[in-house]
């Protein structure tokens, strides 16, 4: 197998490309450093590809060892032939390999087995055979054995037979056929089960094509299933299945074994080969919905991290509660805790007056100027309460010092809060502040604060507690490594839950570093990184581009210009005279790109990647989105008028639409069908999480508050992706 080849085509890269993205893996370099620093070996591969280049790797070669474990197992029984080799070879996918496999794969006992065991397998093979001349019956007399209990003719036709349903049902190429068949024509059919439960009363009687469900109505098929709440088959046409098998089986229609091939092939299409076909066909829809979830998940994840920081503001997070009280943590511009306390605005306590002045205290004493108020618990009430302190307070502050808010997600708060890294943080505080101090952090610096939470905890997703764990915590992990390197970490304020995402260090690593900054001071420079223990050469080489020291006397280490770069870009600076200001224009100056990277003595998308990193001067790449939208004012829902048009942010973006919120304490949903006046299969092809965008009320549900959205035949130019 040339598996080189083989990614080539499957990605539509060259192989050279292929080859040297492969090299770079085995040699124990990261996704991230490969696609940020070795651009000139890759061509340019992207994150993306390399992700999926290393995905599809892993995937063929454990397809080839498979391969050669499964000729050795049939080898060892004997049987392995000159055809068998080339099937075996010719597989390209583990599950084909498996179905060739299958007929020499180790039993638990069957009626086949037995049969076996009683001597009919020659007559099993003459039944198959169709000799013209040929009658069972009669030779089914040689077999009677009464030692090995086949007492009588009809006994031991009926072993033959059940040898033979086995081996139809064991067949590669008859499988390959009926699956085919079944995926083409089968429908998924379901119904109520034991359990009532109104969440699944859509699908109570549902029926849909296999190639046609939707992957979301997979999942909720299957989790409704799992809570006996359905009943869910695959219906198919037992006889058009069974007369696709006769037809593979039967070539002699005048032989008298015909009869009891149709018997043998129609046993064992119904009692073996259309449950396991079924089971097969069913697991298949299931992680073909469960790996577009994932990818859907990790595309929300990517976008609530990678969210534009609230920079340069005094903030105070707001933790909602009723009978406990609402908790209040403050943080500096850098998220440093000035202040926590506990107020009580909600019921039972109502004390809002009093609540009103302590937080009126703390905003002009620290010179608050956002606050961010959790999603959870009380959130309603808690938001109307703010809303109503800043109409009251704001007409008092200056311009500068107006005081807005914003509801933040407060998904995984209290798993942090509760976590090993939020005691080793805050061992000072009680869970509850720090939840709220978490909360403040979230809104100033989404990615710092989140990365300290298991990803899947962050709820951005759908029915990702029903996901395999182990590919969902890889894509999530993955997508976190991702933003934080694409980002990039200050080396000398970093949690080591951030660093341990820096490609190339791990948690003992990073946590290394922190006591080593903890021991020694601020780093200096890059190069001070070598002294953490444990931070070897090629640790370093992997993570040092990606750390940033704004204290260093080096510029370079304030930017995503790697240590190997410093000689050529040192080179470049002057021959640009150091003009950074205008370093672009001096280098175009000198010639094209490719002449100017040869006389500094690199790559010409490295010089390019130079040339972009002194020019933002250490800008974040987050800053160039759109910013959060932040409130003043609240409304409820019962405000709600259908035709309303309203402002709100993207929350989560699933199969089957958006949920945006609007400022009333309740996602309202965009149907897919609602969100373009043009076709999309799906919503993410128009927006993502994050997006400001406009929309019209077109239903309201108090009772069930659910309240329906549209955004056709508005102007929605502010949406990132409109």
């Amino acid at each position: 197998m040339d598996i080189i080849n083989i990614l080539s085509s499957e990605l539509n890269i060259k192989p050279q490309q292929a080859k040297a993205a492969v090299e770079l893996i085995d040699d124990g370099n990261t996704i991230p450093f490969i696609a940020r620093y070795r651009k000139e070996a890759t061509g340019c591969l992207d994150d993306n590809i390399l992700r999926e280049l290393e995905q599809r790797l892993n995937y063929l070669r454990n397809l080839q060892k498979r391969r050669e474990e499964v000729k050795s197992q049939i080898e060892n029984l004997g049987k392995l032939t000159e055809q068998l080799i080339v099937d075996i070879d010719n597989a390209v996918t583990l599950a084909e390999l498996e179905d060739i496999y299958r007929p020499f794969k180790p039993k638990r006992k069957t009626r086949a087995s037995v049969a076996k065991e009683q001597g009919l397998e020659p007559l099993a093979d003459y039944i198959i055979e169709q000799s013209r001349d040929s009658n069972p019956e009669q030779k089914a007399m040689e077999f009677i054995n009464e030692d090995l209990g086949v007492l009588d003719i009809e006994s031991a036709l009926q072993g033959a037979k059940d040898i033979i349903a086995e081996q139809i049902s064991d067949s590669a190429d008859i499988r390959r056929v009926l699956k085919e068949f079944i995926w083409k024509n089968g429908i998924i059919v379901s119904e109520s089960g034991s359990e009532v439960n109104p969440t699944y009363d859509m699908y109570s009687k549902f029926s849909e094509g296999v190639n046609k469900i939707a992957s979301h109505r997979i999942l909720a098929l299957d989790r409704g299933e799992r809570e006996n709440a359905l009943k869910v088959n695959i219906e198919i046409d037992s006889q058009r299945c069974i007369d696709i098998i006769l037809r593979k089986v039967i070539f002699n229609r005048e032989c008298l074994c015909r009869e009891y091939l149709i018997d043998a092939c129609t046993d064992g299409y119904n009692r073996l080969l259309y449950p396991s076909l079924e089971r097969e066909i069913r697991g298949a829809l299931t992680d073909k919905a469960c790996t577009q979830a994932i990818g859907v998940f990790s595309e929300n994840l990517k976008q609530i991290l990678m969210q534009p920081p609230v920079k340069g503001a005094v903030t105070m997070g707001f933790d909602p509660a009723y009978r406990t009280g609402c908790k209040i943590g403050i943080v500096d511009e850098t998220g440093m805790v000035l202040d926590t306390t506990v107020v009580y605005p909600t019921p039972p306590q109502s004390k809002v007056e009093e609540s009103k002045e302590i937080l009126s205290s703390l905003i002009k004493k620290y010179n608050i100027t956002v606050i961010a108020i959790g999603n959870g618990t009380a959130g309603r009430e808690s938001e109307q309460f703010i809303a109503d302190l800043l109409r009251e307070i704001n007409p008092t502050l200056s311009q500068e010092s107006q005081v807005s808010y914003m509801v933040v997600s407060e998904a995984g708060a209290s798993v942090y809060s509760a976590s090993k890294v939020g005691a080793e943080e805050f061992p000072q505080y009680d869970v509850s502040l720090r939840s709220a101090v978490s909360i403040a952090r979230r809104l100033q610096d989404p990615l710092s604060e989140l990365v300290k939470i298991e990803p899947k905890a962050i709820g951005v997703g759908q029915y990702q507690h029903d996901m395999p764990k182990k590919e969902l915590d890889t894509a999530l992990n993955n997508i976190v490594e991702y933003c934080v390197n694409s980002v990039g970490v200050d080396l000398n304020t970093a949690s080591y839950s951030l660093l341990s995402h820096v490609a190339g260090i791990n948690l003992g690593v990073a946590k290394n570093i922190v006591n080593y900054r903890d021991e020694n001071g601020k780093f200096k420079s890059r190069k001070e990184l070598l002294k953490v223990p444990k931070l070897g050469k090629k640790a370093f080489e992997q993570c040092a581009g990606f750390l940033r020291i704004p204290e260093s006397d080096n510029f370079l280490d304030r930017t995503a210009v790697h240590p190997e770069s410093y000689e050529p870009a040192k080179k470049l600076l002057e021959l640009c005279n150091n003009d950074i200001k205008n370093i672009r224009k001096r280098c175009n100056e000198l010639g094209d790109i490719e002449i100017v990277a040869e006389k500094v003595g690199i790559g010409a998308p490295t010089l390019s990647d130079i040339l972009d990193e002194l020019e933002k001067s250490g800008r974040d790449p987050r800053d160039s989105l759109p910013k959060p939208m932040l409130r003043t004012d609240v409304m409820d829902m019962s405000d709600l008028k259908e035709g309303m048009i309203l402002t709100g942010t993207v929350r989560n973006v699933i199969d089957f639409g958006v949920f945006v919120d609007i400022g009333v304490h309740q996602d309202g949903l965009v149907h897919i069908s609602q969100i373009s006046d043009k076709f999309i299969s799906h919503p993410s092809e128009v927006l993502k999480v994050g997006d400001i965008v406009n929309v019209k009320v077109i239903d309201i549900d108090l009772n069930r508050k659910r309240i329906a959205l549209s955004m056709r035949d508005i102007n929605n130019s502010q949406s990132a992706n409109m």
